[in-house]
């Protein structure tokens, strides 16, 4: 294709269209994943379950989540991210509904489940949208601000949610989130484009070309065709068989990420209302500070690892060792600390550190050929949905009594897990920069 200025810019601002439209969707993922912790009060008094029925709800959505990464990834390179996205954001937005006009705690099981098979299938090909509409070192920055959007979204799970759940009942609240989220889907289907050739843009190596005035090689047909296509049985073994470029990546994110889930999606509400006394808008205020972080720390962890310090590896290393020791706090400060803005402080910097974690997708992503960017992806991303759903499942075995005790086990057990992520990122692969 012949390059010129006007398609240059064309192309650049229709991308973030484009990632508009698929942030929004990812804006729900994030929200649904962390609703069960702030009306998980009502759902107590309204169909009289306990504290082990509430943390298999929350799970309930980690469990669909993780089943569904490969099948996202091999989805996503064979149908494309449109088509994928689309479908399934429909599916979220059908177990939505299905909360939201449930009337026994079995159906909202069931709309859970069906919350995290739609929401799996969201992340994953706007993955390969970067990869495909971003250059390399836009990539971890792009990633930063998606997940800073998610973030939002789980602050809007927080506080908002709670006032919206007091306001027309957390049910009406769940109809009205389906309803949107078929909005959404019909944008995804009208505005997405798998690649910039789809529209009849340049690509990003035509333009990196021509921004240097140079000629595509005529023997780089990747910037005029789709890359071929690599069998399934041939990624999957490339993935998992990679050793150290994987591996220990895997298991710090399963860590990392599961304690996120287990404070942020569960267990910070129940802790401040069973030992602490604080009602419900006192805590969600607290636990939105989570989210604050994340819109900061995300970000920022995707400029620092593109602009500043060129590294993915030493954002993840400065990022999980800092998340750690909040860790630590939360642990020294349960039953010794009342104050709500320490406790707002601790949350911010959870978030803003936990926030780091964004920066692994561009490294997992640097490791494989760009045909297999949604497998290589979607293959990391079976382990932090799995830390989720199996770490809370544990502790709804821990906390069966509610006391102060029980939570001071249950964050000892997430830093213990925590100490395992900080060895594992230590000695993670990282594909050298390129000069």
């Amino acid at each position: 294709m012949v390059v010129n200025e006007e398609l240059k810019k064309k192309m650049l601002i229709y991308r973030w269209v484009i990632f508009g439209v698929l942030a929004f969707a990812y804006f729900f993922v994030y929200f649904h994943r962390v609703s069960t912790a702030v009306v998980a009060t009502d759902i107590q008094t309204q169909f009289g379950v306990g504290a082990t029925s509430i943390a298999l709800l929350s799970s309930a959505y980690f469990y669909t989540y993780t089943i569904m990464q490969l099948p996202s990834g091999i989805l996503t390179d064979s149908w494309g991210p449109k088509k994928t996205a689309g479908i399934f954001t429909l599916i979220l937005a059908a177990g939505a509904v299905l909360c939201g006009v449930a009337t026994s705690f079995e159906l909202i099981v069931a709309g859970r489940l069906l919350i995290g098979l739609g929401a799996a299938m969201v992340y994953i090909p706007i993955m390969k949208i970067l990869a495909v509409w971003f250059r390399k070192y836009e990539f971890a920055t792009a990633s930063g601000i998606l997940l800073a959007v998610g973030s939002i979204g789980s602050l809007s799970a927080a506080t908002p949610l709670a006032l919206m759940s007091d306001a027309i009942g957390w049910q009406q609240v769940f109809v009205a989130l389906g309803v949107v989220s078929v909005i959404i889907a019909v944008a995804i289907f009208m505005t997405c484009k798998d690649r910039p050739q789809d529209k009849g843009y340049p690509t990003v190596k035509e333009i990196e070309a021509f921004e240097k005035g140079e000629e595509l090689p005529k023997e780089d047909t990747s910037a005029v065709k789709a890359p071929e296509k690599i069998p399934m049985t041939q990624a999957l073994r490339s993935v998992f068989g990679s050793g150290m470029k994987f591996w220990p990546l895997a298991i710090w994110f399963f860590f990392l990420y599961g304690s996120i889930m287990v404070y942020q999606g569960l267990w910070g509400g129940p802790f401040f209302r069973d030992v602490l006394g604080w009602d419900k808008a006192t805590y969600a205020m607290s636990l939105t500070f989570i989210g604050i972080g994340m819109i900061f720390g995300c970000p920022l962890a995707g400029i620092l690892s593109d602009k500043v310090l060129k590294s993915r590896k030493m954002v993840l290393v400065i990022g999980t060792i800092a998340y750690t020791a909040v860790w630590a706090a939360l642990y020294l400060c349960a039953g010794n600390v009342e104050s709500t803005e320490v406790y707002m402080a601790i949350h911010f910097l959870f978030g803003f550190f936990g926030g780091f974690f964004v920066v692994c997708y561009a490294m997992i992503k640097e490791h494989f050929p760009i045909a297999i960017a949604g497998t290589s992806t979607a293959a990391l991303n079976i382990f932090p949905f799995a830390g989720g759903a199996f770490l809370q499942l544990i502790t709804g075995y821990m906390v069966l009594d509610f006391t102060l005790a029980e939570y001071q086990n249950v964050w000892l057990f997430m830093l213990v897990g925590m100490v395992i992520a900080c060895v594992c990122i230590l000695v993670a692969k990282e594909r050298p920069r390129e000069a």
